[in-house]
Formats: structure tokens, C-alpha cells, sequence
């Protein structure tokens, strides 16, 4: 079932976007000459709860959509990181919140037709501030307390659009045991 990828083409690298056209040829014999790739770092995301259980979200500009959304902390994992330490840098760095616990829970991937990463996800709780937000230059982030009612409140009423977030944010619901599959 895999392809044979015959030849590939950078058509653009920077760091937030890189594009490859691959030739490849299918099982069957006939070939792609123009198959597009869009190539991304891995990225974490994280629900996370305080040490009184409020479930800290951040609010932010989002360009491509030209809105404000409400979403989990997360981002890219640098290069040399493992998952977990990209969740603890990118919470500490977005909310200055440190954790006492991590869970795992899993990966997915937002478009594997196209998209070479995963998204890490995880459950982070007993949270309690100890620094301030450490944004880079382009970030302005808000940092919202709500309690696990009103985030899936958030969630059936599409008041959070980041398809990876609220997948998050289900998979960190039912390791809390507040959702059932």
C-alpha cells in the first residue's frame, strides 16, 4: 500500500513553512508526477488544570482567520526536546504556570494526505503560577481560568475552533474520567 517516492522538490523552506512536490508512484504502477507535502516540526498541546481544578486556556489573535479564539497552551517542540519538555516550557512560557503532573495521552495528526507532523497531547495538573508569561514577539496571549463545565460548554458550542485543541482537550475529559466514550 505505500508509494515510491521517485523524486521530491523543496518549492519553499522557512520556518513555519516548507513545501515539497514529490514524484511518486503507486502500487499499482501509475505515477504522481505532483504531490504536495507540507512539512511542519511536531507541536504539544495540553489541557491544564490549576491546583483548585480550573482548566487554564489562553486567548489569542490568529491571523490566518483573523479572529480571537480561545485555545489550550501548546506549540512547536524545538528541535532536541522530548514532547514533555516542550509542554512544560510552552506552559511556563505562555501561562507561567509550572504542573505537578503530566499524562500522556497521545498523538494525532491534523492531515496526514499532507502534513508530515503529530501533535503530542497531554494532561497536566496541579498547577500553580510561578513566573510571568515569556511571550515571543508575536505572541499576545491571554490567560483564561474556566472550570471543566464551562469548557464543554466551550466545546459544544464551537466556542473552540483548533480542531487538534479540542481533541485535546476530549482525550484530557476522558482521562479525568469526565467523559465517556
Amino acid at each position: 500500500m505505500t508509494w515510491k517516492v521517485l523524486a521530491s522538490t523543496y518549492l519553499h523552506k522557512d520556518n513555519w513553512l516548507t513545501v515539497r512536490k514529490d514524484t511518486c508512484e503507486l502500487p499499482n504502477g501509475k505515477v504522481i508526477s505532483g504531490y504536495y507535502v507540507l512539512e511542519y516540526p511536531d507541536w504539544v498541546n495540553v489541557l491544564a488544570l490549576t491546583e483548585d481544578n480550573k482548566v487554564v486556556l489562553v486567548k489569542q489573535y490568529r491571523h490566518a482567520l483573523g479572529q480571537v479564539g480561545i485555545e489550550v497552551p501548546g506549540g512547536v517542540i524545538d528541535e532536541g526536546e522530548t514532547p514533555e519538555e516542550a509542554c512544560r516550557r510552552e506552559l511556563l512560557e505562555e501561562t507561567g504556570y509550572e504542573f505537578e503532573q503530566y499524562h500522556y495521552l497521545g498523538k494525532i495528526c491534523a492531515n496526514p494526505a499532507t502534513t508530515t507532523n503529530f501533535t503530542h497531547m497531554f494532561l497536566a495538573t496541579g498547577g500553580r503560577k510561578v513566573a510571568e508569561q515569556q511571550l515571543d514577539d508575536t505572541e499576545d496571549v491571554e490567560v483564561l481560568f474556566h472550570s471543566i463545565a464551562e469548557v464543554k460548554a466551550f466545546l459544544l458550542q464551537n466556542t473552540i475552533m483548533q480542531s487538534l485543541h479540542v481533541n485535546c482537550i476530549m482525550y484530557g475529559l476522558i482521562k479525568l474520567g469526565e467523559m465517556r466514550l
